[in-house]
């Protein structure tokens, strides 16, 4: 029993009771009692999983939304969240790490739903991978209302956190072993989710280059727009104790919500009312900011669409000195909407931008939202949410290579391949999902795994083992990685024409020891090769070869497709043994890596 004291009319709370108030009211794993031995067991066995062991890295977080987390409609923060993903996230890398860690970056996050008081808000994160120094954590947030018990998706988020020794030197990260089929998953894509961050600042830079000048700007009729400048705001904050983490530094969470609070006063001022934030563009930390630092915070609305705004923000850390430099700690861009009654979003104000760098951040917030999209709706849909043939123009050449490949990488990863048929060294296997029958065909090779990657990634040469292909012409060559293909195929049984495809063809060499050498195969539509009369077009939704080092001189080749309607019976009458035609093309595949293998051995000796 604690007792409660009077001091001059203040009531004193015991620590133990104050850490009980905040922690069991607002969502810690502090239980608000002892609990007898026996009833500790039968809750723990009740938390447990039958099917897998628990993830050692993930970190699950309850919030009850108090008044003091929300705005004037009584709904949370997006900068409070903000704050509770960028805790979870970093508890979630450090037990990985087994040491402090700091956040990097930060991928797109789409806010759907609001959250009001008195919901709950539920934060699982857990670390999909770690590379060298770095990890990726996957956060997913949900709300639930307990009245009615219903429970809906927030938002689904990526960070990448960066483990920290003494002095701040990196330190070498332990491999990450996934143990449940969406672990596998998330663990597969991880690597090419890293490789879209390093490039982002390029895609900006090339669609800037490739687009006309001339934009909406000088086409759009300016009477009533509202000057940029008008919305410009500027705030400052001392960093103080509560702000930072155990090592000293400000709290990457906090530093968002600060940005996030100066961004909405840029978008109200433009157009008065009290916007919502919709989406928050991936963003880096270029550096600390320690206990004592002010941060300095600026925001203005760059672009005003028709129904919504982009809003830039950045942050710069200095110490008690002013004359010393500002460091510029992150840049952020938020994109916000006006809700009506109905919930819908209002049609905004123009924004006149200022010469200059105005015009600039007016150009580059079109470009961004183009990317936006691209992202949007080719990177975070499901596979089955995308068009079969989807347009490929430079600006989206990084997402559609993305989704290439990680529709690959995710059909390899699913756990209940059955298999189907098995012919000498052959192995047929399938997987059956509600809108599609999947094959995988795969054998073990006498060949290094490097040399089979480089000779089946070149389309141009799969007529020489594959009967089905007539020819195959390099259209483009996008990079070193990535080339787009035409593709004559042989007539389809009762088809009068041949089939022609426009594919893209994604190679990926192993990220780290025990990936593959992936090669993926998806369809795309290009101005310059249009369906032809002479052709039936066809597409390709997802295959692709996956290429796994045996030995030096061993390699297992397993070729993966998702059947399109058009081949159900070709695969079927292969997989119920009447025919043997996809196994006899798989030895031929062999027969080409062994002979083509020689050839390279005889050039070396000679």
């Amino acid at each position: 029993r604690c007792l409660l004291k009077m001091v001059k009319g203040n009531i004193i709370v015991p620590e133990d009771i104050l850490s009980f108030c905040c922690n069991g009211l607002q969502g810690s794993t502090s239980p608000p009692r002892a609990q007898e031995p026996g009833e500790r067991e039968e809750a723990l066995g009740a938390m447990a999983s039958p099917s897998a062991a628990p993830n050692p890295t993930e970190v699950q977080m309850s919030q009850l939304v108090l008044p003091c987390h929300t705005n004037h409609r009584g709904e949370l923060s997006a900068g409070q969240l903000l704050k509770w993903i960028d805790t979870a996230a970093c508890l979630s890398a450090e037990r990985h790490a087994g040491c402090p860690c700091v956040t990097a970056s930060m991928d797109d996050i789409y806010f759907e739903h609001t959250i009001s008081v008195g919901q709950v808000v539920n934060i699982k994160a857990k670390v999909n991978r770690a590379f060298n120094s770095s990890m990726e954590v996957g956060i997913q947030v949900s709300y639930e209302d307990l009245c009615s018990g219903k429970h809906c998706s927030i938002c689904k988020a990526y960070a990448t956190f960066v483990a920290q020794g003494p002095l701040g030197s990196k330190v070498r990260l332990k491999p990450l072993t996934p143990q449940t089929e969406e672990e596998k998953i998330e663990y597969s894509i991880a690597a090419e989710r890293r490789r879209m961050r390093l490039v982002h600042k390029d895609t900006l830079k090339d669609l800037l280059t490739s687009s006309p000048r001339e934009t909406e700007l000088e086409t759009r009729d300016g009477s009533g727009a509202v000057p940029a400048e008008r919305t410009r705001v500027e705030s400052v904050e001392l960093v103080l104790p509560p702000h930072a983490n155990h090592q000293g530094n400000t709290f990457g969470g906090q530093i968002m919500a600060w940005m996030e609070n100066v961004a909405t006063i840029a978008a109200s001022r433009l157009c008065h009312a009290h916007p919502t934030l919709r989406a928050i563009e991936m963003f880096h930390f270029r550096g600390p900011s320690q206990v004592g630092d002010r941060l300095v915070l600026k925001a203005i609305v760059n672009n005003a669409f028709k129904n919504s705004m982009e809003v830039g923000v950045s942050a710069e850390a200095y110490g008690q000195e002013m004359s010393v430099s500002r460091r510029h700690i992150n840049s952020a861009f938020m994109t916000f909407v006006v809700l009506d009654q109905e919930g819908h979003p209002r049609t905004l104000p123009m924004v006149a931008p200022e010469p200059g760098d105005g015009e600039r951040r007016y150009r580059e917030a079109s470009a961004r939202k183009k990317i936006r999209l691209d992202r949007k709706y080719v990177v975070s849909c499901k596979q089955t949410e995308v068009p079969l043939s989807v347009p490929w123009d430079q600006s989206n050449k990084v997402y559609l290579s993305y989704n290439n490949v990680s529709a690959l990488k995710m059909l390899v990863a699913k756990a209940n391949w059955a298999l189907a048929r098995e012919k000498e060294k052959v192995r047929m296997y399938t997987l059956e999902e509600d809108k599609f029958l999947s094959f995988r065909i795969e054998m073990s090779v006498c060949i290094p795994a490097s040399r089979a990657f480089s000779l089946l990634s070149n389309l141009r040469r799969r007529h020489e083992w594959d009967s089905h292909y007539v020819s195959a012409e390099l259209v483009q060559k996008v990079d070193d990685d990535d080339m787009i293909y035409h593709v004559v195929s042989q007539k389809l049984r009762n088809e009068n024409k041949a089939q022609d495809f426009v594919i893209l063809a994604s190679r990926r060499k192993p990220c780290s020891k025990g990936d593959p050498y992936v090669v993926a195969f998806r369809s795309v539509t290009l101005p310059t090769h249009p369906a032809r009369a002479e052709f039936t077009r066809g597409e390709t939704l997802c295959s692709g070869f996956c290429i796994w080092p045996e030995s030096e001189e061993m390699s297992k080749v397993a070729y993966y497709n998702q059947a399109m309607p058009g081949y159900l019976t070709y695969v079927t009458t292969n997989v119920a043994g009447l025919s043997s035609d996809i196994c006899s093309t798989f030895e031929a595949c062999e027969k080409f890596l062994l002979k083509n293998k020689e050839d390279l051995i005889s050039r070396l000796q000679d």
